[in-house]
């Protein structure tokens, strides 16, 4: 670059030297050559435009020459000319690259070919030309169209380059889809987190409200003698108490605020389980199939929680196929290398075990694959869908440090894949649990709830099944009611957000005066105070509200029968 600059230094400065000795000499004979000094400045002025515009047009030239070199050299960016017309008349190796057309392919083709049809019937490439000629130069963005026929999101600019006759546009194309998605992704990361806190909040309000709805309808249904004209209206109320508790579950576990009991788990053992189950919910006219690797490692999940993941795919690849068709499940182990990961950001380098369903269903557009998995947004029929399926397999596969991709085209089927980090521990033997009912005691029982009916409800509860119960209305009347008594207690049930002390904090207050203390955590809403300050450990035990009478007291006899629940929070 410096040697160009300094050859044409030195040609201007001899092109100078040049015409200061011709005006010279010319000054030198007009006294006598009948050249007057009119004459002779205009003579000069010809020559001076003659010789500088001979000069300028070969810069020129040379100038055009070593940019169709740089522009041909660039390819990062698709850089070509078009006519006034839109006609292409140069194509660098960057366009060659980006859009798969060959020179010989384009020149002499209208640029507009590189639009998708809803730009080119909206006069897009039209007014690109307009505004560019108007203005000098014109900026877009949008969607181009490969000669493969597939697309990619691009940023571009039209510029105007030379005048008059000679005038022609520079265009400039740049292929930023990966960008693009990036910043798709984080927007879509935010607004999820936004209406996961949003779902977290109401329903952690809604359960402390079931709670009372579900517990004293139990009650009074045990109330009522088993042919009591009432007791059908009363196991309606029920009813709809547990299935309003199940929606509060999913907006839990979609928002990543559901407590999880993770297990190291076969993904093959998992499927294999409930691959029966599959086929009697997808009917015959599916064809399910199972590729299973079976050195696939295995994974840390909540097994119920992963079963739940299943059974909504399972359930929403049904739906897309009415008319029947295939649906595969298949498991494999996966090396995301560092520079995969490079490209797919969202999911750091490691090893993970992957699991994939694929239908041949109906499929989504691009446009409903980016919305698929916000909470209440369906592509089904009203009243054929809550819209919280696929969201709530979105909040499992993150609380499991997991990551979910969606692959889908419309009218051939989508896929779904699942990333979640291997581990090499053993799998964890599954023990059956017996079921039993109920049991009272006569242990002393430490009850701090906030919410005065849950209070009540609780207090009932446990009195009725012998339990001596002291109660508290927060944690600083907890703290205040437990100096007060002189014996031993052995349990202690306290909510976990609570103005003031929160439960964790009493607990701990507590610890020193009552080593031997058993705690007992009950929330609706289990973010802040439960996963993120760490209450969760394997002898703290914790129940999800809403919850029952029965739920209640069987879980406190079983906290108490435990022998590993002493000196909870590192006491």
């Amino acid at each position: 670059m410096d040697q160009d600059v300094s050859s044409r230094t030195r040609r201007l400065r001899q092109l100078k030297r040049t015409i200061q000795a011709t005006v010279k000499r010319i000054w030198q004979l007009a006294p006598h050559r009948s050249l007057n000094r009119k004459g002779a400045l205009s003579f000069c002025k010809a020559f001076l435009q003659h010789s500088y515009l001979s000069v300028f047009d070969r810069e020129m030239a040379r100038a055009n020459l070593r940019l169709r070199l740089l522009m041909d050299e660039v390819k990062g960016h698709a850089l070509f000319t078009v006519d006034k017309t839109g006609l292409v008349t140069s194509w660098n190796r960057g366009a060659e690259r980006i859009f798969g057309h060959k020179k010989s392919d384009v020149v002499g083709q209208h640029f507009s070919r590189f639009f998708t049809q809803e730009d080119i019937q909206s006069g897009a490439p039209d007014k690109l030309l307009q505004q560019a000629e108007l203005s000098g130069r014109a900026n877009d963005q949008g969607w181009q169209i490969r000669k493969d026929g597939t697309r990619f999101f691009a940023e571009g600019s039209l510029v105007v380059l030379g005048r008059g006759s000679n005038r022609e546009f520079g265009r400039q194309t740049h292929d930023v889809t990966k960008r693009r998605n990036a910043e798709e992704t984080l927007r879509q990361a935010q607004k999820m987190d936004a209406i996961g806190r949003l779902a977290g909040g109401v329903a952690h309000d809604f359960n402390n409200l079931l709670t009372i709805i579900s517990g004293y309808s139990e009650m009074v249904m045990d109330s009522l003698s088993p042919k009591d004209p009432q007791r059908p209206h009363v196991q309606i109320i029920i009813d709809a108490g547990v299935r309003a508790a199940s929606l509060t579950h999913q907006l839990l576990t979609f928002s990543r605020q559901t407590v999880l009991e993770p297990k190291v788990v076969s993904l093959n053992e998992l499927v294999c389980d409930a691959e029966r189950m599959f086929q009697r919910l997808i009917g015959e006219n599916v064809v399910l199939t199972t590729v299973l690797d079976p050195k696939a490692k295995p994974v840390k999940v909540d097994p119920s929680l992963f079963g739940q993941v299943l059974l909504n795919l399972i359930v929403n690849a049904r739906d897309a196929m009415p008319l029947g068709g295939n649906l595969t499940i298949e498991t494999c182990n996966v090396n995301w290398e560092q520079d995969y990961a490079a490209t797919h950001p969202q999911i750091p380098s490691g090893q993970y075990v992957m699991l994939s369903t694929t239908d041949t269903g109906c499929g989504m557009t691009p446009e409903s694959s980016l919305r698929i998995f916000e909470p209440f947004y369906t592509t089904k029929e009203a009243g054929k869908g809550t819209g919280l399926g696929l969201a709530v397999v979105h909040g499992i596969i993150k609380q499991s440090n997991g990551y979910i991709q969606v692959y889908s085209e419309p009218a051939l089927g989508t896929t779904f894949k699942i990333y979640l980090p291997a581990v090499e521990d053993e799998v964890t033997v599954q023990k059956a649990l017996e079921n039993k009912r109920a049991m009272g005691g006569a242990e002393t029982i430490l009850l701090v709830e906030d919410e005065k009916d849950v209070r009540g409800l609780a207090l009932h509860a446990l009195q009725s099944h012998g339990y001596k119960v002291l109660s508290g209305i927060d944690g600083k009347d907890g703290m205040r009611v437990a100096g007060e008594y002189r014996g031993v207690i052995d349990l202690l049930v306290t909510d976990v957000v609570m103005p003031g002390m929160g439960g964790r904090q009493l607990a701990e207050a507590l610890g020193p005066e009552w080593p031997k203390m058993k705690v007992l955590f009950t929330s609706g809403y289990t973010d802040d105070a439960v996963v993120r300050h760490g209450i969760l450990q394997k002898e703290v035990a914790f129940l999800q509200k809403p919850y029952t009478p029965l739920s209640l007291t069987t879980k406190v006899r079983a906290v108490l029968d435990q022998t590993n629940a002493v000196a909870p929070l590192g006491r």
